[in-house]
């Protein structure tokens, strides 16, 4: 069957956009196994603990301000009345100084073939308190008073099932045991502690410390209460990332468990959450179970860290597929080059079959990094396309050669997928220093194909089967 080479091009060309195809579908598959994932979190969270964030200590001591008006009750007689009210307040003291030594440890848990990162860690916080004075309290109204209630210490915390102890904090000499709930309008969910009524007519800074164990999973974020905050977090696990409105400091490898410890250094100066808070309490909050279960920390400046795994699959295989159609045209356009170099026809079909393992490839990829170590599946999918790919075309192309030629440019061209995917900052670059060497191998490879000729040749009767005029 005669064909010209421009009709021989535009069948090529087709073969590529359909191959597109099955290439979107793996990547709606892709899509999907991430949106499993994300669920499997949830899960998870659901059933055991959410992701946490610690917010405190915070001194709350309560007002109640008395005051009494006298009223006019009839504007004829002039007849008034004393009406006596009464205005409850709190006041919110924040740490001078607040301390947080953490050590975190992880496990994972499964939903089906999902794995989630969990933690557990056991925190040491302290610091101390400036206490306000007597005549800070000053009542609004020129004849009015104020009573100081019953004070208490709040600490917040996103979901209390993570709590792995009953903490008891220690407040100057007393020691006083957590409870449930902050008492606070706002971020409700945590523990309070009540203390004895403080003496404020000449206070001196009380300082306090408790010992606080916390489950969670995959992140913890941390508000800086206090006027300077100093906060350090260590780990075995090796990959952590770090986010929130505050970075810490340099890297610090842990020498003894080869992980990492950081450290964070904040003042009030640089941070809002004290101002925050104080707007957040103030808010009206539905008081329902949902209100309470609800995190609020994302309308407060907070640090976090999160444990990730050093290779998301899901993430891998997506960048990969994106790929994937430049594989397909890369490889047509070998095949292509074949024909005109070599006059040795290649069937639509043939083309399409190859492409077709090329794309069963990514689908490999999936399945097989779900079970086993990315890098091992992919070496197991790569080199079971290729092996497939170049037995193929040994027989296609008529010689052992040829094909073991094609399947190590195939190698090649995996490898060159595999360091895209392991080097994401240097994506772009080894991408355009790969399509340059492609063009100009080319290039190189056709500078003497006469191609007015070739279509001559084509059109003038010449058959796809090895008859072209050189």
């Amino acid at each position: 069957m005669q064909k010209t080479l421009l009709f021989k091009i535009f069948i090529i060309v087709v073969l590529t956009v359909l191959i597109a195809i099955p290439l979107m579908m793996i990547q709606n598959t892709i899509s999907e196994r991430m949106q499993f994932h994300a669920e499997a979190v949830r899960s998870i969270g659901a059933d055991s603990v959410r992701e946490q964030t610690m917010i405190g200590p915070i001194l709350v001591i309560p007002t109640t301000e008395t005051y009494e008006e006298t009223v006019l009750v009839d504007a004829v007689s002039q007849k008034t009345k004393v009406v006596k009210h009464t205005v409850d307040g709190r006041r919110y003291v924040f740490p001078n100084d607040l301390s947080i030594n953490g050590r975190i440890d992880t496990d994972q848990r499964y939903r089906g073939i999902h794995k989630v990162l969990v933690y557990s860690s056991q925190h040491t916080i302290a610091g101390n308190f400036v206490l306000p004075k007597a005549e800070d309290f000053k009542p609004q109204n020129a004849n009015g008073s104020v009573a100081l209630g019953k004070p208490f210490i709040a600490f917040s915390i996103d979901d209390v099932r993570g709590i792995g102890n009953i903490p008891t904090v220690q407040w100057g000499d007393k020691q006083y045991e957590f409870q449930q709930g902050t008492n606070l309008n706002a971020l409700r969910s945590g523990l309070h502690a009540s203390l004895e009524p403080l003496d404020l007519k000449n206070p001196d800074p009380v300082k306090f410390s408790f010992n606080l164990g916390l489950n969670g999973i995959e992140r913890l974020s941390i508000a800086p209460v206090a006027k300077n905050n100093q906060v350090t977090l260590s780990s075995s696990w090796q990959h952590p990332q770090f986010g929130g409105r505050f970075l810490p400091s340099p890297k610090k490898n842990n020498a003894k468990t080869n992980g990492f410890e950081r450290s964070w250094s904040i003042s009030a100066l640089s941070a809002s959450t004290q101002q925050q808070i104080r707007l957040l309490e103030q808010k009206p909050v539905a008081l329902d179970a949902a209100a309470v279960n609800t995190p609020l920390n994302s309308e407060i400046d907070t640090f976090n860290v999160s444990l990730i795994e050093p290779v998301n699959i899901y993430s891998q295989a997506d960048r990969a597929v994106k790929y994937g159609l430049l594989f397909v045209a890369l490889t047509f356009a070998a095949f292509f080059l074949f024909e005109v170099l070599k006059q040795l026809p290649i069937h639509p079909i043939q083309y399409t079959l190859v492409g077709l393992a090329l794309v069963l490839f990514f689908l490999l990829l999936l399945s097989l990094s779900e079970r086993i170590d990315f890098m091992l599946a992919y070496l197991i999918a790569s080199g079971a396309c290729i092996v497939l790919i170049g037995f193929y075309l040994s027989h296609v192309l008529r010689d052992w050669k040829r094909g073991f030629g094609f399947g190590f440019g195939l190698t090649v061209l995996y490898g060159v997928l595999f360091g895209l995917l392991q080097s994401e900052n240097q994506a772009l670059m080894m991408g355009s220093i790969l399509l340059f060497v492609v063009l100009s191998a080319v290039m190189i490879a056709t500078r003497k194909v006469d191609w007015y000729q070739l279509g001559k040749a084509n059109t003038t009767g010449g058959n796809w089967d090895g008859n072209l005029a050189e």
